[in-house]
């Protein structure tokens, strides 16, 4: 069986123990049902993480023995910072989840004319929550140790003219093949724009252009605004990743 890896946003020392928060509780009491002696792989997002052994467990309190730390942070060698136009309910959620089990270092939410999702003040704030709380289920799956930074989410137009990535790319129906890009060198750093259902609107694309950024296509079939990030990192991934 898989040792099971549990977020916990505490420091740890090797050799003390410490009392899981009701969630990490929670799942190892009640939904695994794990007993003591048995292992938990703990991470806190600042890198690394420590194996540590159940010493009290309960459906309500967890109690653990930090044994040792492993440095491995699992990151890929290729930073990608995603710019992901918000959409609707799971979509953005399923969008997020799998850009960070496919190694992404940064991730922006955007709004584009043709975004239909508004968010402002407290709505903003669940979401980003939400978005959040996405992203470290994701890094407990995947086995990632440093979570992707989750930035505000802000226009389009203004994030092409803020990104420093010496590499950009924003994706665009009828462009250039993702694949004739691929043959380059492999960049210190890349970041990709994905739009919403529609696509980025023309003027959005000359501010990406004036922005420095190539428009480019996967393939000659639209993709999904949730699956299109997918298709593009997993590219990237095999060509100057870890894949």
């Amino acid at each position: 069986m898989r040792i099971p890896r549990i977020y916990q946003p505490y420091a740890f020392e090797a050799g003390s123990k410490i009392q899981l928060d009701a969630s990490g509780a929670a799942h190892v009491g009640r939904v695994l049902r794990m007993q003591p002696g048995q292992q938990v792989c703990l991470f806190n997002g600042e890198g690394g993480e420590y194996l540590a052994t159940l010493v009290e467990a309960s459906k309500k309190s967890v109690c653990v023995s930090i044994d040792h730390f492993n440095p491995e942070n699992y990151a890929s060698p290729l930073p990608i910072h995603l710019g992901q136009v918000i959409s609707r309910g799971e979509r953005m959620d399923y969008a997020l989840q799998k850009a960070v089990e496919l190694g992404v270092s940064e991730i922006t939410p955007l709004f584009s004319l043709r975004c239909e999702v508004k968010l402002s003040g407290p709505r903003l704030d669940k979401r980003m929550q939400q978005w959040q709380h996405q992203i470290i289920s994701a890094c407990e799956q995947c086995g990632l140790n440093l979570p992707p930074k989750l930035n505000t989410p802000q226009q389009a137009s203004s994030w092409f003219e803020q990104v420093k990535q010496p590499l950009k790319w924003i994706l665009h129906p009828g462009e250039t093949p993702l694949n004739e890009l691929l043959c380059r060198e492999k960049p210190e750093g890349i970041c990709i724009a994905i739009g919403p259902e529609g696509g980025f609107a023309p003027e959005e694309i000359t501010a990406a252009d004036n922005a420095g950024f190539t428009a480019t296509a996967i393939g000659p079939r639209v993709f999904r605004t949730e699956t299109a990030p997918v298709v593009a990192i997993s590219l990237l991934q095999q060509q100057w990743g870890d894949f």
